[in-house]
């Protein structure tokens, strides 16, 4: 469904009382209004707000007006008046403009940036910021989903509504900022660390069933001989000598609880053969499976 859909369903005001605040960061945004002007040709005559209200053009053209200023605005912007700013939206009668609006308040809390610091925030907290821009993101997409989080309503509604809630405050600051202002330095990400992981992750799920070099080297889409080379490197172990010793720990676990057999607990950790999981059981922990249920985990030397 795209924004303009929305628009002739008259979803977005279904908002009001579902999607009141969210924290975004160090923030808080209280959303005060939702809606859409649509054909025919309208005027939103000079008036300003307590709060930031921001406009997406999805169609037709227009006029923004802020103080002094005139702005020819259209299909794929976004305009933003600011708290006290004075302004006026006027249609075009010849191809009536389209938008969708919502207003919020931004009030900053204890874990709020301090005075010398900038970053997606400027966009909304700058007074001399700019009140146009195309640089929309996901805003489209954000809109759109709120909505379908609206009608109908269901269970997980207000988790899902206030995570899209926070996006939108972010991707609307984020039109307006200076690009310096956005800059971060991405957090280190290590990928061969991610990926032994992935392998890690792998094994550990599916102890109870066949595994091969192959199967986990699928999962990280690598060939058999470079992930058993990366894994060996970061480890120090070879997967399936790994992923024994993982099954001989799992078992070791479940034979603390009386209930299961010795024969369900080695199927349980992928083994199918008793003989081959007590004689395994016993080279990495020194005692038999019965041994180590009967010391309840405990080798007294």
């Amino acid at each position: 469904m795209s924004l303009a859909d929305v628009a002739g369903a008259g979803r977005l005001p279904d908002l009001t009382g579902l999607l009141d605040t969210c924290q975004v960061g160090g923030f808080r945004a209280d959303f005060v209004s939702w809606g859409f002007y649509t054909k025919p040709a309208w005027r939103n005559y000079w008036h300003r707000h307590s709060f930031h209200e921001v406009c997406l053009a999805y169609t037709g053209a227009g006029r923004f007006s802020v103080g002094g200023e005139h702005h020819d605005v259209g299909t794929g912007e976004v305009f933003l008046a600011r708290p006290g700013d004075v302004h006026e939206i006027e249609s075009s009668r010849e191809d009536p403009l389209g938008i969708a609006f919502w207003g919020f308040t931004l009030r900053s809390g204890r874990e709020a940036p301090g005075p010398d610091e900038r970053g997606w925030w400027s966009g909304l907290t700058d007074p001399a910021g700019p009140v146009v821009s195309r640089r929309t993101g996901s805003l489209a997409e954000v809109v759109t989903a709120l909505a379908g989080y609206a009608d109908p309503v269901r269970s997980g509604y207000d988790a899902g509504l206030a995570g899209l809630g926070a996006a939108l405050v972010v991707d609307t600051a984020r039109a307006f900022a200076n690009e310096d202002d956005l800059q971060v330095e991405p957090p280190p990400r290590d990928r061969p660390s991610q990926v032994v992981a992935a392998m890690r992750r792998h094994l550990a799920d599916n102890l109870c069933r066949p595994v091969r070099v192959r199967d986990v080297a699928a999962t990280v889409h690598l060939s058999e001989r470079h992930a058993e080379r990366l894994f060996r490197e970061q480890t120090g172990a070879s997967l399936m000598a790994t992923l024994r010793r993982m099954r001989l720990e799992l078992a070791a676990a479940l034979l603390l609880d009386a209930g299961p057999t010795v024969t369900e607990v080695a199927r349980a950790c992928g083994y199918p053969d008793v003989r081959a999981f007590s004689t395994a059981f016993r080279q990495l922990h020194g005692h038999s499976p019965l041994e180590h249920r009967a010391r309840s985990g405990t080798l007294h030397l």
